[in-house]
């Protein structure tokens, strides 16, 4: 384990320290693992606002009369489809063999300027892959921004409580757009948590007078437990865990981020990708006992083996969920069994998400 001393603090550091966070290490950070009640964290997002701090993600701001075309080359998804500036995609890095090096989200901020976010523990290793494959493009990781994730059903107004001088720019956001505002403050209508809300990019000094008004105006601080039952239950994927380098993107659940339909467009990867089959797909499990699956846990089929990539307690089903790499045959209504300390488990072969907007999907 990395040794404390040796953690990278985000600008918030402070601030959760006077909340009485738990703090944790990750991917090299020192980060708010609760507060308190994970439980209620989780709770929070899915019927009012939580607010997060993802400081240790980081912002890479391509640029450059090239920037457009690099990105079509350097990514799986193609930045082409966005039509208007502010627009985002969410997008996969993949290697010359097709296997995932991260997963990403790339706004274009207009003309030749883009702004992507990586993931913390990913970030110099796509720095170099960026500026190795693409010289001619200028990468600069903006580690002067901090990062605040408002998420929940009341988010968008409890930013425009703390922030009321922001809600002309922001209110018109759509799904997967962003504004740029004054003071190099950036808003985007994304999220990790299946629920609506808004991230927002700002002056790292101005990081915690936003955090403390965002508490003020209703919003529940919460930490990294959190975001993972939310994100798991909301079906989306956890670089590291449910892919890396060795998958593709087929084969950890976002196959639907790669665009073949430009024959012309050569991405790296492509030709990978078009000459390989996936081996295993990733579909949701429900357990129907009590017991908490983990990383790298043993699944059997009908149609043979498999393994748990992510596993945790469901707070708003009431019950365990997990993904898992599946044979190819399997589907959703299908009986699986996780290996569980020794003992085979029953469960039920699912198709994520397993929440909506704070429902159960059935």
């Amino acid at each position: 384990m990395t040794p404390e001393t040796a953690l990278r603090r985000t600008p918030l550091f402070e601030a959760h320290r006077a909340l009485g966070a738990r703090m944790t290490a990750f991917a090299g950070w020192q980060m708010p693992l609760h507060y308190g009640s994970q439980l209620e964290e989780h709770r929070a997002v899915r019927t009012s606002a939580g607010v997060f701090d993802i400081s240790h993600m980081c912002a890479v701001d391509a640029e450059g009369r090239e920037a457009r075309a690099a990105l079509r080359r350097l990514l799986a998804n193609d930045v082409a489809k966005l039509a208007a500036p502010g627009r985002a995609l969410y997008a996969c890095l993949l290697d010359e063999r097709g296997g995932m090096l991260d997963d990403l989200v790339v706004t274009w901020l207009g003309g030749e300027r883009y702004r992507l976010v990586v993931n913390a523990a990913t970030c110099e290793r796509d720095l170099d892959w960026f500026r190795k494959s693409a010289p001619e493009v200028a990468f600069a990781a903006r580690r002067d921004l901090a990062m605040l994730a408002l998420q929940g059903p009341a988010a968008r107004e409890t930013l425009w409580r703390a922030r009321g001088a922001w809600r002309a720019a922001t209110e018109a956001l759509t799904r997967f757009s962003a504004a740029e505002l004054s003071g190099d403050v950036f808003v985007s209508r994304t999220g990790y948590t299946g629920e609506d809300g808004f991230e927002v990019m700002l002056p790292a000094p101005q990081a915690a007078a936003l955090w403390n008004d965002l508490v003020a105006a209703g919003a529940v601080p919460c930490g990294l437990a959190a975001r993972d039952t939310l994100r798991l239950e909301a079906g989306m994927i956890l670089y590291g865990q449910d892919a890396d380098e060795t998958v593709t993107p087929f084969e950890a659940g976002v196959g639907w981020t790669v665009d073949l339909s430009d024959s012309a467009r050569e991405f790296i990867g492509r030709r990978a990708l078009e000459a390989r089959s996936a081996r295993f797909q990733l579909l949701g499990l429900r357990l129907e006992e009590r017991a908490v699956p983990r990383s790298g846990m043993n699944v059997r089929t009908a149609h043979g083996a498999g393994e748990v990539t992510s596993g945790t307690f469901s707070p708003t089903l009431g019950v365990t969920i997990a993904l898992a790499r599946l044979p190819l045959a399997a589907a959703p209504g299908d009986a699986a069994e996780i290996e569980v300390r020794g003992r085979w488990l029953s469960a039920r072969v699912v198709k994520p998400p397993f929440v909506r907007h704070g429902k159960e999907v059935r």
